[in-house]
């Protein structure tokens, strides 16, 4: 009963108003007492965690949790493009010359999604991939590469649920929510990183500081579930062979590798 609870609040709700509500008990000293509920309903894995469940002060403070530095290793192979998250991945596809990607049976265009038509046409005949971050889900997000921010900028004024009912039914959800775009430049080629807010302006923040990216580094958290739209440029991106959808997959998790001779996904 709980866990339908938790679930309509966290990821169905969008309302304005309820919206500013759930985000003030999560950030209040109230919230503590449903931590232990929740880390026991989304079997959250208390043995990674850097702090003890109940130095969690605010149910806010669990979703933004740190891991212990052991628990989760990154691929060290200069080539190999990393998961940015703990997440399942959704899909896997083509982006059309037309800007176009089919995720969930549904066309969303990646000119919609960022904003910025100069951005967009070094996407075109690339390869697209969609995390997606359950309440369950470690919320920080890491670099998949190593590399240069070549600009960061947001987009959008709301965030609609974007799990598979979200993403299925909703409204270009990942191509209308609030979202916040790196654009990094690496050795082989160009990465988007989309973070697609899931409930609540800003729900995305950033930590990171300075241009320069280091493979795994920590780039931002989500304060809610959400998604991470990943975009390779045409011809520099191969998906690893163990990569299916869906995929339960961790942050350092080898997802492909970036190098102009080998082709596109």
């Amino acid at each position: 009963m709980l866990k339908h609870v938790y679930r309509l609040l966290i990821e169905l709700t969008n309302g304005k108003w309820t919206s500013v509500i759930l985000r003030r008990f999560s950030r209040s000293r109230i919230s503590r007492f449903v931590v232990p509920s929740f880390a026991k309903i989304y079997k959250l894995n208390q043995d990674e965690m850097e702090k003890a469940l109940h130095e969690y002060d605010t149910l806010h403070d669990l979703f933004i949790r740190t891991l212990k530095r052991e628990a989760r290793r990154v691929d060290k192979n200069e080539n190999s493009v990393v998961s940015p998250v703990d997440a399942v991945i959704e899909d896997i596809g083509s982006i059309k010359e037309t800007s176009e990607m089919l995720v969930k049976g549904k066309s969303y265009s990646i000119q919609e999604m960022l904003g910025n038509h100069q951005a967009v046409t070094k996407y075109l005949n690339g390869t697209y991939m969609v995390l997606y971050l359950s309440p369950s889900h470690y919320h920080r997000i890491h670099s998949p590469v190593e590399g240069t921010i070549v600009k960061q900028w947001t987009l959008g004024s709301k965030s609609y649920p974007v799990n598979k009912m979200g993403l299925k039914y909703g409204v270009r959800t990942l191509a209308k929510n609030y979202r916040m775009i790196t654009e990094v430049n690496a050795v082989s080629g160009h990465i988007a990183i989309v973070k697609v807010g899931a409930m609540f302006v800003n729900s995305i923040e950033k930590t990171h500081k300075g241009m320069n990216l280091q493979k795994g580094e920590e780039m931002a958290y989500f304060s809610f579930g959400s998604t991470v739209v990943l975009l390779f440029e045409k011809g520099v991106f191969h998906l690893d062979s163990s990569i299916h959808t869906p995929k339960d997959i961790r942050v350092g998790e080898v997802i492909g590798i970036m190098g102009k001779a080998n082709g596109g996904a």
